[in-house]
């Protein structure tokens, strides 16, 4: 019987762990499928040195983003809040010298730059109301507006 027990737990195992190799090498599969297609977005050239500034910018904005869902996570939206506004919001323009790198940028471009930092200006409010009202579902929408405004950007425009 415990043999019984034990080649069933066995099989099951096994039938876990092949699917989910299948499922990896199916994401594997998917997204080199993806590397290998056309990059369709629009080619935006800007001057060297702007090039690694804005790309830097751009690693310090996911780096806010993470630590805003961080400081979400342990119920501190005050923080959250601050984080926003400083490092994503209208109020991080100038630390990132917006105007340097907007005047080579499509107006598309821009109009979803500003976009994430009205949107970043926005959670930070609602955030900090959260403070009051202990209400979160307002904060994770406000939440969403910004990423979604990343993720349109990025979806469209590359970079060099």
């Amino acid at each position: 019987m415990r043999h019984l027990i034990i080649t069933a737990l066995t099989v099951a195992l096994a039938g876990g762990v092949t699917g989910a190799l299948a499922q990896h090498a199916d994401h594997a599969h998917h997204a080199a499928g993806l590397a290998q297609a056309a990059d369709a977005r629009m080619l935006v050239k800007f001057p060297e040195p702007l090039v690694e500034h804005t790309l830097t910018n751009m690693r310090d904005h996911l780096l806010a983003l993470q630590e805003i869902q961080e400081h979400l996570g342990m119920g501190h939206a005050d923080v959250a809040a601050q984080i926003a506004e400083n490092r994503l919001g209208m109020s991080s323009l100038q630390l990132h010298g917006a105007h340097d790198v907007a005047q080579h940028m499509p107006a598309g471009m821009q109009e979803a730059g500003e976009a994430m930092h009205r949107a970043a200006s926005q959670f930070a409010i609602t955030a900090a109301n959260a403070g009051v009202t202990n209400d979160m579902k307002p904060v994770f929408s406000a939440l969403a507006k910004v990423t979604s405004a990343c993720v349109a950007c990025h979806a469209a425009y590359r970079i060099r």
